[in-house]
């Protein structure tokens, strides 16, 4: 009886190192990968760059907003922002998002990361006005990366902000 459990539990540690490689990710591969992602998010935010923006969603991404209680299709939400990224390349408004994360979950074909996004906008006449949002992605790989949900949650504060990483 001895030998059988012996046997068994071999066996079973025999098979989880191959088992333990396919289900772990190369994690700094994975995240650099994610970091190139929200890179170039923010580089069509500075630049206006509604096309880049709009390519860096799934085609059947859903928008959340926690401070208005609502979910929808992100084609609609882009076609609400369309009009700031108009106003972004032409110069007459600057805008700037950066990232910070609390949570990155994943593997090489799926994420989910949880932090906040600074957003700042500055208008024609040098009015600065900055945001601080708690948000959830959820990103599908399918050849790049594609968000299939943005969460923005609710707002956070530049003490939170600075608590991140």
């Amino acid at each position: 009886m001895k030998a059988i459990r012996f046997l068994v539990i071999l066996g079973v540690i025999a098979v989880l190192p191959a088992d333990a490689q396919k289900a772990e990710p190369d994690e700094t591969a994975r995240l650099a990968e994610m970091d190139a992602y929200w890179t170039e998010v923010s580089r069509c935010v500075n630049e206006g760059d509604f096309d880049g923006y709009k390519a860096t969603f799934h085609e059947d991404a859903v928008y959340v907003s926690g401070t208005n209680g609502e979910a929808y299709p992100i084609s609609d939400a882009l076609t609400r922002w369309k009009p700031d990224f108009t106003t972004t390349k032409s110069g007459k408004i600057k805008a700037s998002v950066e990232f910070k994360f609390s949570t990155r979950l994943g593997d090489g074909t799926t994420a989910h990361e949880t932090g906040i996004f600074h957003y700042t906008s500055v208008d024609a006449d040098g009015v600065e006005n900055s945001y601080y949002i708690k948000f959830e992605a959820l990103l599908v790989k399918q050849g790049t990366w594609k968000a299939m949900m943005e969460y923005q949650k609710s707002e956070a504060t530049e003490e939170d902000w600075n608590n991140l990483k």
